[in-house]
């Protein structure tokens, strides 16, 4: 039986601040649309066509743009994460607080992204990701070929993730003159713009391979997550954890256990998506 340990307490705006931290380290969470989910799920409108105008003549009859909408179910799904830690590391609780706020957020952030990137299974049917978005390679041809795609499924390109496996990739794209095309300078050593869309840097992005991913784009206006209840945080030292064939009983190893969970869901129009891969 697990027994809550009562003299470590854990404020608020800690949990808040983990939710914030956790949001901060995703790129996937930066660049889609945010919405409260219920714990039962959230229908979400996909509209599948723009509304086009005409002109008219005056007293004319004015047309009516009926374009087709679906909907698509937005699921929560729980993500959790333990940590362990000395008791003797518990002592000084500013030191345990500033820890979870450095680990728990990067642990979270990382594999919901990996997620839906789709180097992780999805947790369930309602949950997208963009394994099977079309495919380019990652150069300036592949780039422009990419926001093409893009433009002809009616997205706009407004946001790229790019591994640093892809960021060196593109560091070594040059123009006829041997100068880079994606820094402004060789001293920044950073891309923030590609084709003057922002771009974010993220492990998360390369998914390993016969053939690697080492980058995503897409319109992420078209793009929503939601989460529940944001993160909740459970403290113990009288349980035992396994990990992997190992076994930790906490009471008799004198350590602590902290388990972060969160509800997250997420949905996407895959059509607006592309990836790359490494040339």
């Amino acid at each position: 039986m697990s027994i809550l340990r009562t003299n470590i307490s854990l404020p608020a705006e800690v949990s808040a601040e983990i939710l914030q931290k956790t949001q901060e380290q995703s790129a996937v969470m930066q660049l889609a649309r945010q919405v409260a989910l219920p714990g039962r799920g959230l229908s979400v409108p996909v509209i599948l066509g723009d509304p086009e105008a005409a002109w008219v003549a005056e007293s004319g009859t004015k047309p009516v743009s009926d374009p087709e909408v679906s909907t698509k179910l937005l699921m929560p799904y729980k993500l959790a994460v333990i940590e362990v830690f000395s008791q003797e590391f518990t002592r000084d609780a500013s030191a345990l607080y500033e820890a979870l706020k450095a680990r728990l957020p990067l642990a979270l952030a990382a594999k919901f992204d990996n997620t839906v990137f789709g180097g992780t299974d999805a947790p369930g049917e309602n949950f997208d990701t963009l394994a099977n978005v079309t495919t380019q390679t990652l150069n300036y041809a592949g780039l422009v070929a990419a926001d093409t795609d893009i433009a002809t499924n009616g997205g706009i390109v407004n946001g790229y993730v790019i591994s640093p496996v892809g960021k060196g990739a593109l560091l070594s794209e040059v123009d006829g003159n041997g100068r880079p095309l994606f820094i402004n300078s060789v001293a920044e050593g950073a891309i923030p713009m590609i084709l003057g869309t922002r771009v974010l840097q993220s492990k998360a992005a390369y998914i390993s391979g016969d053939t690697a991913t080492v980058g995503f784009v897409g319109d992420w206006t078209q793009a929503i997550y939601g989460t529940v209840e944001g993160v909740q945080i459970a403290i113990s030292d009288q349980a035992s954890v396994v990990s992997g064939e190992k076994t930790i009983n906490l009471w008799q190893d004198n350590m602590v256990a902290v388990r972060a969970e969160i509800e997250l869901g997420f949905r996407a129009d895959t059509t607006v998506f592309n990836k790359f891969t490494k040339a």
